[in-house]
């Protein structure tokens, strides 16, 4: 058996930052800082820095208890951007589906083809849906912004959703299909979404072999519908000159954290039933004593955090040879972020990122009308 990588041959990955709009920066996880809550002024310098730096995407996650609305805010920072593409997460049911077609299609053009879509099927508030249910109209969202993006009406009959409507008004500015779908998830009915429907798999951090395990199975199930599809790696990183530095910063940022107020925060997402977030607690109960579940990776962000629950950790040199293995493995974009996540987005920037060769996944897929050439970008070469 081998993994079978859309973008196989690509010299280079998309290296994309993350925005916290849903109120999860800190200088000391859990402890509340107003100088880092979720305001307009505070996400947005965030994103405009990531922008300015070379990053080539940004996460703009999706929450109802915290935070702001993600496509309001991804509408407004739009046209404040320059090149990076913008991930926007979408809860599926949460939009009318033909409004939600048109909202992106709008947004879109407003980046001149820098949208990028995560899809996301977790309970909406105040629901409780079974996982296959969820799925199935996560599934229904997608065929429905399809036929909207490239077909000349919506014609939809499903369990969730009934159209016939012309789909003129929601063209979006991206071709040969509209923006790319990102999708994480790990259950059976997940997978065989993202395989159908999806371009790029996103994985939470794992130990190697168990990425390796999601990336085949994966694989498999694109196969089964002559597809492949791109791997993805969400995770968190801390880098200082030296390990030991670093080391120390992930310790501090733990050091003031009450059990309790972890709990109280892993369990209050929508999806911290989740069998992803289920395995990410099992790697933390694997983890030694320092919390290091494998060389470099540290899990103790899980302590606080449903969700990508693990930061790579150490100097300049060994974050990169990590990033490195991942690639050599097949993944072809990584969603990073830290804590304070403006100041940890400078630093991977000034340490690792100018030694990334990095690329724009729309770009590459063909997605976005350009005259340039699409060739990666290295150290001194950010547009």
């Amino acid at each position: 058996m081998s993994i079978n990588i859309r973008s196989k041959d690509l010299d280079g990955a998309e290296i994309s930052w993350f925005a916290p709009i849903c109120n999860g920066d800190f200088e000391y996880l859990g402890v509340p800082d107003n100088r880092l809550k979720s305001r307009w002024d505070h996400i947005s310098n965030i994103l405009l820095t990531a922008d300015r730096l070379g990053y080539r995407n940004i996460l703009c996650p999706s929450s109802y208890q915290v935070g702001q609305d993600t496509l309001a805010f991804v509408s407004a920072v739009a046209p404040m951007t320059q090149n990076i593409n913008l991930l926007a997460a979408v809860r599926c049911g949460e939009v009318h589906p033909p409004m939600l077609a048109r909202a992106l299609a709008t947004i879109d053009h407003i980046l001149q083809g820098r949208l990028t879509v995560n899809i996301i099927s977790s309970n909406l508030p105040g629901e409780n849906l079974e996982s296959a249910a969820r799925y199935q109209r996560s599934r229904e969202v997608i065929e429905i912004l399809k036929q909207a993006w490239t077909s000349d009406e919506i014609d939809f009959k499903g369990e969730y959703y009934h159209f016939k409507l012309p789909s003129e008004p929601v063209k979006p500015y991206q071709q040969n299909g509209g923006p790319l779908l990102y999708f994480g998830g790990y259950s059976p009915p997940g997978v065989d979404l993202c395989a159908e429907h999806c371009d790029v798999y996103l994985m939470w951090p794992e130990t190697e072999g168990r990425l390796q395990e999601l990336m085949q199975n994966m694989s498999d199930k694109a196969a089964s519908y002559n597809r492949t599809v791109d791997f993805g790696l969400r995770v968190h990183v801390i880098v200082r000159e030296t390990e030991a530095e670093a080391r120390a910063h992930a310790q501090k940022l733990v050091s003031k954290l009450d059990d309790e107020v972890g709990k109280e925060i892993r369990e209050r997402a929508l999806d911290a039933k989740s069998y992803g977030v289920s395995r990410q607690a099992e790697m933390r109960a694997q983890s030694m004593n320092d919390g290091f579940v494998e060389e470099h990776l540290w899990t103790g962000i899980g302590r606080a955090r449903s969700g990508c629950g693990a930061a790579l950790v150490g100097n300049p040199d060994q974050i990169l040879k990590k990033i490195q293995r991942y690639m050599d493995m097949g993944i072809r974009s990584f969603i990073f972020s830290g804590y304070p996540h403006l100041e940890e987005c400078e630093l991977f920037a000034k340490y690792v990122l100018p030694k990334l060769k990095t690329v724009s996944l729309p770009q590459v897929q063909g997605r976005i009308p350009t005259k340039e050439p699409l060739t990666p970008l290295g150290a001194g070469e950010r547009r």
